[in-house]
């Protein structure tokens, strides 16, 4: 019985980190960030958390960086290959398989996570 009981708390928390993504945000002082057409507030930019995203996104996750409203970056997030996904049921292999790296800097010009800005 113990047995069963470790196994289903087990399987409880690997779903309920498996059905979803997190990263952290980084930006200049004033500005507004925007992921993939949905704009964060600042305590979103602590500790986004969202559906991961389908296999158009292995190229990158759209971004913009907006001040004063007018943009001034934007470009493409590095995503990263969910290896909950292979596990995760029904075929999240399919539907979900790219998510976040952990954190993005908007403050280091040399960003290695965001290699796609254009300006």
């Amino acid at each position: 019985m113990k047995k069963l009981m470790l196994f289903a708390l087990i399987a409880a928390l690997f779903t309920v980190a498996a059905c979803s993504t997190t990263a952290r945000f980084k930006t200049p002082e004033g500005t507004k960030l925007v992921i993939n057409g949905v704009p964060l507030t600042t305590l979103e930019m602590e500790k986004y958390k969202t559906s991961p995203f389908f296999w158009d996104k292995t190229g990158g996750i759209p971004y913009k960086l907006e001040k004063s409203g007018k943009t001034i970056e934007e470009g493409t997030l590095q995503s990263n290959f969910r290896i909950a996904s292979l596990f995760w049921p029904p075929f999240a292999i399919i539907y979900w398989p790219m998510g976040f790296k952990s954190t993005y800097d908007f403050t280091e010009p040399n960003d290695k996570v965001r290699p796609n800005k254009a300006k």
